[in-house]
């Protein structure tokens, strides 16, 4: 099942061909012996979206032979499943509310996407999170379907996946590698991608705690930081990974080192900094 589509969309591949299966459908049927976790990293995506798009709770155990949706990579998601920061990007008035009732078989995914929204969206509109699951019956908050957000969208998919709105110097700011060229990427992708040197240190620039870290389908090595605001800043893009789930990381501290871009096959990084699930200018994001 393919995550819900969102005016904001925060996903891109490592070229188009890998673009172009990465977010086909998926169901994988359980194995003897696998676990979320591995199949997790089968598939490289979280554990939380995982639970999120199959309707399971912490405590349920999987069993041979049960189908599982494979939910198509989007960091912007998985930054936010992955966090204790509030969901959901947009304000909706009761007036552009509906009520959904739940059908056997629904996932958030699936309703998130039926509505063109963000399961963070989804969440918020009911004071919801990753550890709930749906029942039969449940009423849910849904946006009306004049509302924004819920109009059909172009499927971006097949679209080059990272567009670029212009390059600049570090402007004096405090990046995650030294003096890098700034490049803004927007469309499936919003934040900046950074030159870097091979293998260079990639520093954290705010102080706060792993909420995940390991390898992202189609974004190389990623560590997902949230400071005490709620901010989650996800880096993307690394060879190697210096830290763990759970660590309290200061300013400064060496997170990972710059990997190789698939796409220009230069030393690249890509930041992305979210704001209760939907992204903002990492120039404009706090340090220290």
């Amino acid at each position: 099942m393919k995550i819900g589509k969102s005016f904001k969309k925060t996903a891109f591949a490592l070229s188009a061909a890998l673009c172009l299966s990465a977010f086909a459908d998926t169901v994988h049927l359980v194995q003897k012996g696998e676990t979320l976790y591995s199949i997790g990293r089968k598939y490289q995506i979280t554990l939380s979206e995982l639970r999120v798009a199959n309707n399971l709770s912490e405590n349920d155990v999987l069993k041979f032979g049960q189908k599982l949706n494979i939910p198509s990579p989007d960091i912007e998601n998985a930054a936010i499943l992955n966090s204790n920061a509030g969901n959901g990007s947009q304000s909706y008035s009761s007036s552009s509310l509906d009520v959904y009732a739940v059908q056997k078989g629904d996932t958030f995914y699936g309703i998130a996407r039926k509505y063109n929204i963000k399961v963070a969206e989804l969440f918020a509109m009911n004071d919801l999170g990753e550890n709930d699951v749906l029942k039969a019956g449940q009423k849910l908050k849904v946006p009306s379907r004049s509302s924004p957000g819920a109009e059909n969208l172009p499927d971006l998919k097949e679209a080059d996946p990272r567009k670029y709105s212009g390059t600049k110097g570090s402007d004096g700011l405090v990046w995650p590698v030294k003096s890098p060229r700034v490049t803004y990427v927007n469309g499936k992708v919003s934040g900046v991608q950074l030159s870097a040197s091979n293998k260079e240190k990639v520093m954290n620039i705010m102080a706060g705690t792993v909420m995940y870290c390991g390898t992202y389908r189609g974004f190389g090595e990623v560590v997902f930081v949230q400071s005490k605001t709620g901010l989650v800043y996800a880096y993307t893009g690394m060879c190697e990974i210096k830290v763990k789930k759970g660590d309290y990381v200061v300013y400064g501290d060496t997170i990972g080192l710059a990997g190789v871009d698939a796409i220009s096959k230069e030393p690249r990084l890509t930041l992305m900094v979210f704001s209760n699930g939907s992204p903002i200018d990492p120039a404009k994001a706090p340090r220290g």
